[in-house]
């Protein structure tokens, strides 16, 4: 009989895309193979608390089910830290204590995390960091990828370091703000000018992005995103195509054809992502060969940036006027159900989701094992 790898699925998670990372949960537990592996499901609540479910036998009917795992034995993350098994609740506060000793006392131990975690505490490298603690395999990118992928002005930064062109952009803090504002605002006017975009730098799904056209706008947008972050940028408006290409690999990555996001509105922010449902993807982009090149060669620079592993999407501007690629950011946690732009532009490239999965969980595994030549005394 052959042994199943043990995987666990991480999602929910004290952020603003909990309720994306349920759909991405729900969407990959529905396409695993059961017959290779055994899936243990943590659920982390709004609040933040670890909720720990009995493994799968079959795939889950729906969303809901997958949020409510305290039906079953609740020895949240028992697999990870010994010594922390609170029956409903457990919250994290040491990691002194790991997987050997679990496995001395006979607990079963599992083979490889997967975190299906969207935006804060899963996709900017704390998750990542507790699960490096514990010297366990997991999916995706490792702490730093994550950290950069998520803060906009290091992966602007970094991006800078590697050649690869952007558009014009300025960066302040929520004290540099409340000190200058109105200097802040002339040099964002002569440097960028209008409509421009204001984001907070620390955030997924386009959350608290604003489209300014005037200082007044301006000015309102920057306190919007004040919300969501103490850090801002501010990115010049292009008349632009919206491509993207996913990223798969460790040392050596691979890229997938280009696909185009169409917003349903004026941009694409988590209306247009989530809500109305009306945004459409072209898959793969209708773009010439080169230029299809072009940017899968880049999306492979943008991914070893930032020191990538597992999976990345990679999103580009293709400006109308002449046609000038400029990158726009690396999402290290993308959207993951069978109908995000990710599964869909590996699919149109030859490989379905399942074998989407039984790559990214080969190349954790991988990952893991390369991490363990590393020594990190100075004995001999």
């Amino acid at each position: 009989m052959t042994t199943k790898t043990r995987v666990g699925l991480i999602y929910g998670g004290k952020s603003g895309e909990h309720e994306v990372s349920l759909q991405t949960a729900f969407a990959v537990s529905q396409a695993m193979n059961y017959d290779k592996y055994e899936i243990i499901p943590f659920y982390i609540t709004k609040q933040g608390e670890w909720k720990k479910g009995t493994p799968l036998l079959s795939p889950p009917e729906s969303p809901l089910a997958l949020a409510s795992p305290t039906a079953s034995s609740a020895k949240a993350m028992a697999s990870i830290f010994s010594g922390l098994q609170t029956e409903e609740k457990v919250q994290v506060s040491s990691v002194s204590s790991t997987v050997s000793q679990s496995q001395a006392a006979g607990e079963d131990t599992l083979d490889v995390f997967f975190p299906l975690l969207h935006g804060t505490f899963g996709e900017d490298g704390t998750i990542q960091g507790l699960l490096e603690m514990a010297n366990m395999p997991y999916v995706g990118a490792g702490v730093l990828a994550s950290a950069v992928g998520m803060d906009k002005v290091f992966m602007k930064k970094a991006f800078a370091a590697e050649g690869l062109p952007q558009c014009v952009y300025r960066h302040f803090t929520r004290s540099q703000w409340e000190k200058a504002q109105s200097d802040l605002i002339m040099e964002t006017e002569i440097s960028i000018g209008y409509p421009s975009f204001v984001k907070p730098a620390n955030l997924g799904s386009s959350v608290g992005i604003t489209k300014a056209n005037n200082r007044d706008e301006l000015i309102q947008a920057v306190e919007y995103a004040l919300r969501f972050d103490r850090k801002v940028i501010v990115e010049e408006n292009i008349d632009a195509r919206e491509i993207e290409v996913a990223v798969l690999g460790n040392d050596e990555p691979q890229a997938s054809v280009p696909g185009e996001i169409v917003s349903s509105s004026e941009y694409y922010d988590y209306k247009a992502k989530y809500v109305d449902g009306k945004s459409t993807m072209i898959i793969p982009a209708e773009i010439p060969a080169e230029l299809a090149s072009e940017l899968r060669e880049m999306a492979i620079r943008a991914f070893q940036a930032v020191d990538g592993s597992g999976l990345s999407r990679v999103d580009f501007f293709v400006r109308r006027e002449d046609q000038a690629v400029m990158i726009n950011e690396i999402n290290t946690m993308p959207g993951f159900t069978p109908f995000s732009m990710y599964p869909l532009l590996w699919k149109e490239t030859g490989k379905s989701y399942g074998e989407l999965l039984d790559d990214l969980i080969r190349l954790a595994l991988e990952r893991h094992a390369a991490k363990q030549k590393i020594q990190y005394t100075m004995d001999e």
